[in-house]
């Protein structure tokens, strides 16, 4: 089971930093270095290149690319992002040769989609963009992507009618990701455990949940908890311990997990959320208990 995380979230702080002192933190250096561009950005940074680089603390890189930044994803489906596409192939060549890496293409597209015909936001749009945008990686030598496809798995956007839509095809997606998260207080939104997060339907109480839909229409695909963790409203401290008690739990229940990344910030986009593993001393008490599981005691490289 590969553990990691995203530190520092929603600040401007330094992620490879944020990381090391999360690390320390949490007690266990994370395999995962989970980090966000959007655009012309130039990634990987010298600062991601080195902690995926450090002997002493092996990491892998997962980083998320919003490739359609000033455009659309029709239009990059259609070639307009080509040159954007082909500069960062010969940039991850020229700085990671044929390195492991995780790449997801534009996380949680549901939020973004805009259901309307030549929006260029289409879920149908998003899937010929990954496609597209992943087939000219190959074609420029690029062989060293784990594609990972990132869901919010929300039960409002599992219930739309456009929501299989989406899947760009098993033969350009490598691993699935879920970003979901859970609150630890009672009767707030999404109040539950680790297998909540895990088991959303849609709207209506319909069809599998999300872990279940994963493994059953696309079998063969390990499952990444791109990004996850336990909340309370900033301001209102509560005890968390259920929620991280509840994970190891259900992985084992669940073999189609291969790897979790906390996203940890004390202010969320919503801009009331503290998600933070240290919001309270027991709170930190139950995170480090998890995170001193032998499963995660895996070695990269």
């Amino acid at each position: 089971m590969l553990w990691g995380a995203a530190a520092g979230g929603f600040t401007t702080k330094p992620r490879d930093v944020e990381l090391k002192n999360w690390e320390k933190l949490s007690g266990r250096t994370a395999s995962i270095f989970h980090t966000y561009h959007k655009g012309d950005e130039a990634f990987p940074t010298k600062a991601e290149i080195a902690m995926t680089s450090d002997p002493a603390n092996p990491r892998v890189l997962l980083t998320n690319w919003k490739i359609a930044y000033g455009s659309n994803w029709a239009k990059v489906a259609k070639g307009e992002q080509d040159k954007r596409i082909d500069a960062f192939a010969a940039r991850i060549k020229k700085t990671y040769g044929d390195k492991k890496f995780f790449l997801v293409l534009n996380h949680e597209p549901e939020n973004d989609v805009i259901a309307k015909k030549g929006s260029g936001w289409e879920a149908k749009d998003f899937a010929a963009m990954y496609r597209h945008t992943i087939k000219r990686l190959e074609s420029k030598g690029v062989d060293n992507a784990i594609n990972v496809m990132a869901y919010m798995g929300n039960e409002k956007w599992m219930a739309q009618s456009w929501w299989a839509d989406l899947y760009p095809g098993d033969d350009v997606v490598d691993w699935i990701g879920l970003d979901s998260y859970v609150s630890a207080e009672k009767g707030y939104y999404h109040y539950g455990k680790f297998a909540d997060l895990l088991d959303r339907k849609a709207t209506g109480n319909k069809g599998l949940g999300w872990y279940d839909w994963a493994t059953t229409k696309h079998a063969s695909k390990p499952i990444m908890i791109a990004e996850w963790g336990v909340y309370h409203r900033i301001g209102k401290p509560t005890d968390k311990t259920a929620g991280y008690n509840s994970v190891l739990p259900e992985l084992a229940k669940r073999p189609g997990i291969k790897a979790i990344v906390y996203f940890d910030t004390k202010n969320d986009d919503e801009g009331n959320r503290d998600i933070s593993i240290d919001s309270t001393k027991n709170n930190l008490a139950a995170f480090k208990k998890l995170a001193a599981n032998p499963i995660f005691n895996v070695k990269i490289g």
